[in-house]
């Protein structure tokens, strides 16, 4: 199993914009293109209130760059992308990294 840690700064004031978006939207979209969810956090205590941090897992880096693809080029999706960024964009940045368990994770 890999993991596919994702942090998106929300743009000022959009957060809750971003959280709707998941929660209404794109997590029925993931379902459809089978992409699985570990969690989603926001920041109580930390550096920044606007991020949104997010866990994925995947069997494989070859499941992920497909349904991944699927995912960004559904018409279902940049439909929903569009209309929720016809004020300006919700996510100021983007970062996401591959994570590997350590020997000692209780995370395999």
């Amino acid at each position: 199993m890999i993991h596919e840690l994702r942090i998106y700064r929300a743009a000022a004031g959009r957060l809750p914009d971003l959280l709707s978006r998941f929660e209404t939207h794109t997590l029925k979209i993931w379902q459809k293109h089978g992409i699985r969810q570990a969690g989603f956090w926001t920041v109580a205590i930390g550096t920044s209130n606007q991020d949104l941090y997010y866990l994925l897992e995947w069997e494989s880096l070859a499941e992920r760059e497909r349904k991944w693809n699927a995912f960004a080029s559904d018409p279902e999706w940049l439909a929903v992308k569009a209309e929720t960024e016809k004020n300006g964009a919700i996510v100021e940045t983007l970062s996401n990294a591959i994570l590997t368990p350590t020997s000692f994770s209780s995370v395999r």
